[in-house]
């Protein structure tokens, strides 16, 4: 291992060169708190940070390293994600920005969200803590400038490692806290099964958020703290919290309703997100949903294969199969109708659904639309003639947002109106009201059963490899992934919440072929991904060492595999 003055002498040595040069300063360098490992240089200063590897390594049992007693899993993603915090932090006070050409003087870290998230950024294990950083390594033009490589790499990152991840300058009481958060959140979320509910929403929750691209929590006041209804109210003792208040959403089928901007939306957005623990100050910390939920939308456009959709669409001109649909580009309530059944696939035990995300025409065909158009002329079976189905013989519960489709009334278990941003259970008197007006439309059922047909993947239909024979996989927003020479759209994925789940998800859907021969379940691939994922970390979905890698479930990787065009399967 090299010191810290003879990474100078380097410096000095390649000094006005071409930037190329900056690769002979690989290596690993003692800095007495820290080890650096530059192991990954770009050869270009306008790389994106991604493109770039610096390890800096601390060992758990030097007393100068915050090291708090960790003894779940649950503990170690909580701390790691609160180092990463702390480094983020760090880097904007101490780093003084970008200093010439490019990314040229930045010293920054896969930025974290408002979820606490398994990340490769830092990684924990019982005997180190390894933070995995970009520097832009600094040039004017394609030339390098060691001067104020010297600055970032000899002052400013020994400050930022010391501000981040020394003992005495880490808030003991904050660490605690992050730390304590992400375990009750975990614990409340173990609870919902054995209280046959499917979320849960803290009393005091702040839902609002800064905007409509904005996950950070809403800064316009007034702020309505969440308010309980006493019907749906339940109290549960938390290990840190003590005893918390907070509304159950039973399992089953609930409405929320209410007029427009009174908070129907925003209730549902917090439901979909509560399959993430929240960090302190989110305003969310308490409001959690299975894990198994998924926000479902139509997405017109999408590409489909070979998948069962004919409990929801059949009899489509022309004799198209329904059975094994395939598609380029799916109509809004095709693309409505093979999610549900590709979640169904993947294991989701909740749908969360937006009337303003939905097809019309997939939710209801009311009765006058009936009278017009003949039932052998309409091959779509409306999913209120499905919603209770698929509760009663799946188990598969789902919460809906209308706002102006009262039919749903006489198939809802619970009905929740939202009245300025506070919830009000009036259950019962929705459904006076479906007993007063009965509903005159025609039960429209289609094939008597819900076919999920399970799909196994052909790995040779996954190519992450471009037109230039290179391997590309990298996402551009949480939203839209490269993967060789597709662009994959997830925009429907409303669920995933940074960029860096969905660089892993990419890596992961190259993984996951060696799990893939033609006959085993896509369900089961994804399973043995994250089971590996769970025991040796984000890396394993990887050939090199990164650190912009967040964790995501297997719903998302079976969903992103869907949306691959090219993707094929053997039906089984």
């Amino acid at each position: 291992m090299l010191s810290r003055s003879e990474l100078k002498q380097k410096l000095s040595a390649i000094d006005g060169r071409d930037y190329t040069h900056y690769q002979a300063i690989r290596g690993s360098y003692d800095f007495d708190l820290f080890k650096l490992v530059v192991q990954q240089i770009p050869k270009d200063p306008f790389a994106p940070p991604h493109s770039g590897v610096y390890r800096i390594q601390l060992h758990r049992d030097d007393r100068r390293v915050v090291n708090p007693d960790l003894r779940s899993r649950v503990q170690t993603i909580a701390f790691a994600d609160f180092l990463a915090r702390r480094f983020a932090t760090a880097c904007l006070g101490i780093g003084k920005g970008r200093r010439g050409t490019g990314r040229s003087g930045m010293i920054t870290i896969e930025p974290p969200g408002q979820a606490i998230l398994a990340r490769n950024s830092v990684v924990v294990t019982d005997t180190m803590i390894e933070v995995r950083c970009f520097l832009g390594l600094p040039a004017n033009g394609r030339t390098i400038d060691a001067v104020t490589a010297n600055v970032m790499l000899l002052d400013e990152l020994p400050v930022i490692v010391d501000q981040a991840l020394r003992r005495e300058n880490v808030d003991a009481r904050a660490l605690n806290e992050h730390i304590a958060v992400a375990e009750d959140a975990e614990s409340l979320r173990a609870m919902l099964d054995p209280l046959d509910l499917v979320a849960f929403v803290g009393e005091g929750a702040i839902l609002p958020r800064e905007s409509g691209t904005s996950d950070r929590p809403g800064t316009d006041t007034p702020l309505i703290p969440f308010s309980v209804p006493a019907a749906l109210r339940i109290d549960v003792d938390l290990h840190h919290a003590g005893k918390v208040r907070g509304m159950g959403i039973p399992k089953g089928v609930t409405l929320i309703t209410g007029g427009g901007y009174h908070g129907k939306s925003t209730l549902l957005e917090t439901l979909a997100l509560g399959i993430y623990n929240h960090v302190p100050g989110d305003g969310r910390q308490q409001c959690v949903s299975l894990a198994q939920t998924v926000k479902v939308r139509s997405h017109s456009g999408r590409s489909v294969v070979k998948t069962d959709i004919s409990g929801f669409i059949d009899n489509l001109p022309f004799g198209k199969d329904t059975t094994a649909f395939s598609t380029r580009n799916a109509s809004g309530s095709t693309s409505q109708a093979a999610t549900i059944i590709e979640a169904i696939e993947a294991g989701a035990r909740v749908l969360l659904m937006d009337e303003d995300t939905c097809a019309t025409n997939f939710l209801i065909r009311d009765r006058k639309m009936q009278q017009l158009v003949n039932r052998r002329d309409e091959p779509i079976t409306a999913f209120i003639d499905r919603v209770r189905q698929l509760y009663t013989e799946r188990g598969i519960s789902t919460v809906l947002v209308l706002g102006g489709v009262g039919d749903y009334f006489d198939v809802a278990d619970h009905v929740i109106q939202m009245i300025h941003y506070r919830p009000e259970d009036v259950t019962a008197r929705a459904h006076r009201i479906a007993e007063s007006f009965p509903v005159k439309r025609a039960v429209e059922s289609g094939p008597a059963s819900l076919a999920v047909r399970a799909r196994a993947p052909l790995p040779g239909s996954i190519d992450p490899v471009n037109a230039y024979g290179k391997q590309r996989i990298h996402a551009q927003d949480a939203y839209r992934l490269v993967f060789g020479e597709q662009r994959v759209d997830l925009t429907d994925l409303e669920q995933l919440v940074e960029a860096s789940q969905t660089h892993a998800i990419g890596y992961a859907m190259q993984y996951a072929k060696k799990y893939m021969d033609g006959s085993r379940p896509l369900r089961d691939v994804v399973q043995r991904v994250i089971k590996d994922m769970e025991a040796g970390g984000l890396d394993v979905v990887r050939d090199r060492i990164c650190g912009h890698l967040a964790g995501f479930r297997g719903l998302e990787l079976a969903f992103a595999l869907n949306r691959l065009g090219g993707f094929d399967v053997n039906q089984l």
